[in-house]
């Protein structure tokens, strides 16, 4: 005899499912793009479905780490879904929508390119990329803020806080790999406008220091305890970083450091290149010889800084002198080159007329 039950039928079983990866998710491990595709599933489950086999890409097994590409037909196994966990998420999500809606400021930057695959913009000093380390919304933040219809934003890489300048944000996946990758490869150019206190030796062209990164320690609960910092050592130190820095004149005022009696003190405008992305390399590679960039509030000339800043120099600097000012890739798509400039902010423009007359 069957029993038939009326009213709530219960949830539906879970049923295999096959997904055709879509160029935004093209290049990712298997592992991130299911635990994406099965949001609500423990991480824990997702890899043992993996291991076991049960999961296929184009029919045949594949590893966490295989990497999907476009038009790849990925098989998911049936898979429960706890319900109390799929509503959870789903609640966090619009909790965090939410608060970023009425929070983050949906800014624009200047745009000095854009197409259907990347976007670059002019950075300015004192933004940071992402959000994070005490700070709530980043470039990347606010531009999807100002993007509502755009179904992939990513950071392709890194400025600091205190530098303006050329920052590259992706518009698919498929063009995050391939600039990384010429990022990884050290195929693109970067170049970047640095005024350093002292007249630079025309024949001091390559920096080929390594460098260490480390946390500042505690010190009589200092503020900036716990912050990281990046210092110059020897090549067989243990956790030694390659790094590599190409410099060029391009202005020098032809003044010493020290003031004269005018309050006016010398300067060199450099070209910088780095064949390396080193956390702080210019600041620090510059700094090592002794001749820091102007306003670096972490590696500089603290009392001049501070000169600048109060205007009691004959101009005024409120911000580190670093602009990234030249960028050079091959298009993901076409393979082209692509070569953009940010000319220099009116705030470091004005200051270079003091400082290096000859440059402006």
């Amino acid at each position: 005899m069957k029993h038939i039950i009326e009213g709530n039928p219960g949830p539906a079983l879970p049923q295999v499912k096959s997904v055709t990866v879509d160029e935004d998710s093209a290049g990712q491990r298997l592992d991130n793009f299911l635990l994406r595709e099965l949001k609500g599933v423990p991480k824990t489950h997702v890899y043992r479905i993996i291991r076991s086999g049960e999961v296929r890409v184009n029919k045949g097994r594949a590893s966490a780490d295989t990497r999907v590409e476009i038009g790849d037909v990925v098989r998911l196994p049936p898979v429960r879904t706890s319900e109390r966990v799929e509503q959870k998420v789903q609640a966090m999500a619009l909790q965090v929508a939410q608060q970023a809606a009425s929070r983050a400021p949906a800014k624009t930057f200047t745009v000095l390119f854009e197409d259907d695959f990347f976007l670059v913009i002019d950075k300015p000093a004192g933004v940071a990329v992402h959000g994070g380390s005490g700070v709530s919304f980043g470039v990347i933040e606010q531009l999807r803020m100002a993007r509502p219809q755009a179904t992939f934003l990513e950071l392709v890489h890194r400025l600091d806080r205190e530098t303006s300048g050329i920052l590259l944000i992706a518009k698919k996946r498929s063009a995050l790999k391939n600039l990384q990758d010429q990022f990884r490869e050290r195929e693109t150019g970067k170049t970047y406008l640095a005024l350093v206190v002292g007249q630079w030796p025309t024949n001091k062209k390559v920096l080929d220091k390594s460098l260490h990164k480390y946390l500042l320690a505690s010190k009589d609960g200092a503020a900036d305890a716990g912050e990281r910092r990046v210092k110059v050592v020897d090549k067989d130190h243990p956790d030694a970083m390659p790094s590599l820095s190409l410099v060029k004149v391009r202005a020098s005022s032809g003044l010493p450091p020290v003031a004269d009696a005018t309050g006016q003190r010398g300067y060199s405008l450099l070209e910088v290149t780095i064949k390396t992305g080193r956390t702080h390399q210019i600041r620090v590679h510059l700094a090592s010889e002794g001749m820091p960039i102007a306003g670096d509030d972490k590696y500089g000339d603290f009392d001049l800084n501070k000169e600048l800043a109060r205007g009691s120099a004959p101009a005024t600097l409120k911000r580190m002198f670093l602009h990234a000012w030249r960028f050079q890739c091959r298009h993901p798509l076409t393979g082209n080159k692509v070569e953009l400039f940010a000319e220099l902010p009116p705030e470091l423009a004005e200051f270079l007329k003091f400082a290096v007359p000859t440059a402006t």
